[in-house]
């Protein structure tokens, strides 16, 4: 897109916005109900992008794209209303009498910079939640997923008019045109060092910014576990989308008693999953041969257990366990994004612990346990975005509960009443009364009345 297509969009948006319509709840409500049945139109186009750009199967793509999608869709025209409603608070007592209310706005024109791994429901989500705090957006999908980047582009421009939501197709080209833009709120996904750029940009006009990031999210392992149960959550957590998930599980801990265990139960899940993985049509494949060769250079040098196998033509790379005896091996020192994990023994969970306390705060952490006081220490003691006990990325799909990284794997969070809350300003405002006009805040303040009234009411 040309600098000067985006400037004349953007002037429309603005004036669309300054119209006061996207304001109405109404309006909100209507503009989500048509973008689910404009999706539903396009179902079958939207799994066909999905294998074509990354192999998914037509149940992963609807489980982990699509029908989340629909869920966050109805979750906001049911609860809509009540989150939009101005909200009554206390006023302190120092200023009676008076009433404070918030009220909630939008931001006005919204950036949503999307990702390839899920390249429809990371780009509808956001939008989701811009479209339902009133705002307008500028949707950016990922080149990398150019086929499900069409079919996008094709829904939004079905549905809207680009004077309130406007798909722009593109590169880094377009990338950093948009960015070079001022927007009232930017919305991003992806890695960590373009996070850092966004935010760069956006610190120019001041944007506020949200960054769903990543991360190296660990397992950890006890020795109280339900081993069969552990390996087949976190194989099937690991190679949904082959590993290209941001929560995926990264690496596991487990206890030296119960490592050889776990592998062969690890085994047993993958060949129950996917029995021929290089030649099963349900097993996903690379995004592109970038991303390919990149896994490929991890496994150099490395002590595969299990697995290792790769189909070039296809881009597929089979599920692969690898065990890992130093901790400055490169499977530890990068984000991995496919479909192996690396295995650490460990005698005390202390040590483990005390690592994760030294790494980043990672985006998920997953912990496999019968034992409370253990779930109690590492929720309490270790910092991450969010996770789950004796399962893997189930907590992606709720809407109850906010979704969001911390420190390097992100700010901010979303999914349900959360992204109506991140694309929306809550603006406090003071009621005061005409009637009375107590004098004790006004000078002169000689004298010791005023001050031991003030201090018997600020105390």
């Amino acid at each position: 897109m040309e600098r000067m297509e985006l400037k004349r969009i953007l002037e429309l948006q603005d004036r669309f916005f300054k119209t006061e319509i996207t304001k109405s709840i109404g309006f909100r409500k209507e503009s989500l109900k048509l973008l689910k049945q404009t999706i539903q139109k396009h179902e079958k186009e939207v799994l066909l992008a999905l294998n074509l750009d990354l192999n998914k199967s037509n149940f992963e793509a609807y489980a982990t794209e699509i029908g989340q999608v629909y869920e966050e869709i109805n979750y906001f025209l049911k609860h809509l209303d009540k989150w939009a409603r101005t909200e009554r608070v206390k006023t302190s007592v120092i200023y009676f009498h008076a009433k404070s209310r918030i009220y909630k706005e939008p931001y006005g024109k919204v950036l949503i910079l999307s990702p390839w791994n899920y390249p429809f429901q990371l780009a509808m989500m956001p939008l989701i939640g811009a479209i339902g705090g009133g705002n307008t957006a500028i949707v950016k999908p990922s080149n990398y997923a150019a086929h499900t980047a069409k079919v996008v582009d094709k829904i939004l421009t079905e549905c809207f008019h680009e004077e309130f939501v406007k798909v722009v197709l593109g590169g880094r080209e377009e990338n950093q045109i948009l960015l070079e833009e001022k927007f009232d709120k930017i919305f991003f996904t992806g890695s960590g060092r373009v996070g850092k750029v966004v935010l760069e940009k956006a610190s120019q006009n001041l944007t506020p910014v949200v960054l769903e990031l990543g991360g190296k999210s660990p397992c950890i392992i006890d020795k109280t576990a339900n081993i069969r149960y552990a390996a087949k959550r976190i194989a099937w957590g690991k190679l949904v989308n082959a590993g290209q998930t941001c929560v995926a599980p990264d690496h596991v801990f487990v206890h030296e008693s119960v490592m050889q265990e776990f592998i062969e139960e690890y085994k047993k899940a993958v060949f129950d999953f996917y029995p021929t993985p290089l030649d099963n049509e349900e097993y996903p494949k690379i995004i592109n041969e970038k991303h390919f060769e990149r896994l490929l250079k991890l496994l150099q040098q490395e002590q595969i257990i299990f697995g290792g196998g790769i189909k070039r033509e296809q881009l597929k790379i089979a599920p692969t366990l690898v065990e890992v005896t130093h901790m400055d091996s490169p499977l530890m020192e990068e984000e991995i994004f496919g479909p192996i994990l690396p295995l650490i023994p460990y005698k005390s969970l202390k040590k483990v612990v005390d690592y994760q306390k030294e790494q980043p705060k990672p985006l998920a952490l997953y912990l496999f346990t019968s034992n409370k006081a253990e779930k109690e220490r590492i929720v309490g003691e270790l910092s991450f975005g969010g996770g789950v006990i004796n399962d893997t990325i189930i907590h992606v799909a709720g809407h109850e509960a906010p979704f969001g990284g911390v420190g390097e794997s992100g700010m901010g969070n979303y999914h349900g009443k959360a992204s109506y809350e991140t694309f929306t300003h809550r603006k406090s405002i003071v009621d005061k009364s005409l009637w009375l006009d107590l004098p004790l805040r006004y000078p002169p303040y000689k004298g010791k009345t005023k001050y031991t009234l003030l201090k018997k009411t600020l105390k």
